[in-house]
């Protein structure tokens, strides 16, 4: 957590929070008729700095987050409680992103430009800090479907999964990469999805664009990747190659893709209380992470 007294300059004096002055709280003694001053209630809001999975590599130069591998937030108060209670933001599905924007300190940095990765990274810190880290949630058994109530510790290791350093490809000063294609031989640049994107793929699941349908999914989501082939970054000319492209280069682009960009690992190890079955699987993030009961 960040030392906020040194940034803010708070009264250097009042280092034990055990010991307060009574004054700080209660309007002081008055006589001979004066009017009591109102109470002073002086509370900074404590910060911390969040560990960014993507360490700032794939932000583009002169993006607020480039080469930076850590961002500063607040942590949640009752501002941050009403925007996760709104009926409107949840209903638009828009509610993590409007509590993200409220709690990073940086206004330079935007919301739909953050890596999905580093977003969720700040999702589960703002959490930890907000409501602790025991996350007690309904869970299906893989193995029998029996459902129980789970609690996930969140302050166990969460991985920021990525290759060795040594294995990564050409990178360019915007954040993207290049791969080769095994088939064509085509160089293709890339660049990593961010929250923008995974709303629009979001949206492409959930059937509200009618004209999109879950087989073509992945082909939209390498469309969204795609920067370049072979120099060429016409967008009708990238579409038509892509659609044309054969399936063991769009096969390649995914498995590479998923390997090269880091993310954050929500895998913990579930047990089933009925049958005993042990599996690594995906926290599942629903209504109780934001909304304990």
């Amino acid at each position: 957590m960040r030392n906020n007294e040194d940034r803010l300059g708070t009264n250097p004096a009042i280092q034990d929070a055990s010991v307060v002055p009574q004054s700080l709280f209660h309007p002081p003694q008055t006589t001979g008729g004066a009017s009591a001053q109102a109470p002073q209630l002086n509370f900074i809001v404590p910060t911390e700095f969040v560990q960014l999975p993507s360490k700032g590599k794939y932000y583009p130069e002169g993006h607020p987050l480039h080469g930076k591998d850590s961002i500063e937030i607040k942590q949640m108060t009752a501002k941050e409680e009403d925007i996760l209670t709104s009926r409107g933001l949840i209903k638009k599905g828009v509610v993590l992103d409007r509590l993200v924007e409220s709690l990073i300190l940086d206004k330079a940095v935007r919301v739909d430009d953050l890596l999905a990765a580093d977003k969720n990274a700040i999702v589960v810190s703002a959490r930890v800090t907000g409501y602790g880290p025991e996350y007690v949630t309904m869970v299906t058994c893989p193995n029998c479907q029996e459902k129980s109530k789970h609690m996930f510790n969140l302050l166990e290791k969460l991985e920021a999964e990525e290759t060795e350093e040594t294995a990564r490809p050409e990178t360019s000063p915007n954040g993207t990469f290049f791969l080769t294609l095994p088939r064509t031989k085509w160089k293709v640049e890339l660049r990593p999805l961010n929250s923008k994107d995974e709303k629009a793929i979001l949206k492409m699941i959930s059937g509200d664009n009618k004209k999109t349908d879950l087989e073509n999914t992945l082909t939209q989501q390498i469309k969204m990747m795609v920067v370049s082939i072979e120099g060429e970054t016409k967008r009708d000319v990238l579409n038509y190659a892509i659609d044309s492209m054969p399936a063991l280069d769009s096969k390649f682009i995914r498995n590479q893709f998923s390997k090269l960009i880091p993310d954050m690992s929500l895998r913990k190890t579930f047990v089933c209380s009925k049958c005993s079955h042990e599996e690594q699987m995906e926290v599942p993030i629903t209504a109780d992470f934001f909304w304990p009961k």
